[in-house]
């Protein structure tokens, strides 16, 4: 059974995730729809590439995903179906690709052209339903669009290296459900300019000087429970997603805080690593 996924920031209170739902539903019946997330934050590209690129590795091949944030065309914001690493992504051309493209090369980018169709305000319903119905039934991308070369990059929160090697400076891409907050510092990078020394991670005044593989790898089971950090204490590791994240260990973001709020991290602010 074909696959369509939609990631998209438009919340739950509208019509809109619904009537996308129900024109696929209309035009391919036996389709499975599958919800990746409708929070984005409004207009957030760096935000909906990473859900959407730790999230389509886990369907199969052959999976089409619809992505709805800042979809609206213009001569600077193409409608887009990339297929790359064997999957279909149709988009706006804004970027929310390249953290995808930039490690696995495109296989085919068309620039899409509908006969008869004018993109108005809602271009997810108008567009990109009919080309995901199209790709989900077997249809070749070259039936509905052009090749293109053009794809956007995202380059705005790469990590800088300065100080020839010794620091890494990077910046929060996304605060998750539980007020975690996750910077652009690959667990790749790190270990390319680490060379076995010591370093500490300065997020405002906060410093960390160890970088775990869980979170409950800052607890230490060998000493007394009063002696071990634990619950509310603040920690870095490396994620599923292979980046380099902070939380506050078994904290509450809607009670006490999490990481976000009582570090006071926003998207875009900046973490260090210093190599020491």
């Amino acid at each position: 059974m074909a696959i369509i996924t939609l990631t998209t920031d438009f919340g739950y209170k509208d019509h809109f995730v619904g009537a996308v739902k129900g024109a696929i539903l209309s035009s391919l019946p036996e389709v499975n729809i599958v919800d990746i997330s409708h929070a984005i934050s409004p207009f957030n590209i760096q935000e909906c590439a990473y859900i959407l690129k730790n999230a389509y590795r886990s369907f199969p091949a052959g999976t089409v995903h619809v992505v709805g944030v800042d979809s609206e065309i213009s001569p600077e914001n193409e409608h887009i179906v990339v297929c790359v690493d064997g999957h279909y992504f149709i988009s706006a051309n804004n970027g929310v690709i390249s953290l995808i493209t930039s490690e696995v090369k495109p296989e085919k980018v068309v620039e899409i052209h509908l006969p008869n169709v004018n993109s108005g305000s809602f271009p997810v319903l108008d567009v990109f339903t009919q080309v995901a119905c199209h790709i989900a039934r077997g249809g070749k991308l070259e039936v509905v669009g052009k090749p293109f070369q053009s794809l956007k990059e995202l380059k705005d929160f790469e990590p800088r290296i300065i100080d020839n090697g010794k620091t890494i400076s990077g910046n929060v891409i996304y605060i998750d459900n539980y007020g975690n907050v996750v910077t652009n510092i690959q667990k790749s990078l790190f270990e390319a300019y680490r060379n076995g020394r010591n370093f500490e991670v300065i997020a405002r005044t906060t410093i960390i000087n160890q970088i775990h593989k869980s979170y409950n790898g800052i607890v230490n089971y060998d000493l007394d429970k009063q002696q071990r950090k634990g619950p509310g204490d603040a920690l870095a590791l490396f994620n599923s997603a292979g980046y380099v994240e902070l939380a506050i260990y078994k904290s509450d973001l809607n009670s006490v805080g999490g990481a976000s709020s009582l570090l006071g991290l926003n998207y875009r602010d900046t973490v260090t690593i210093n190599f020491l």
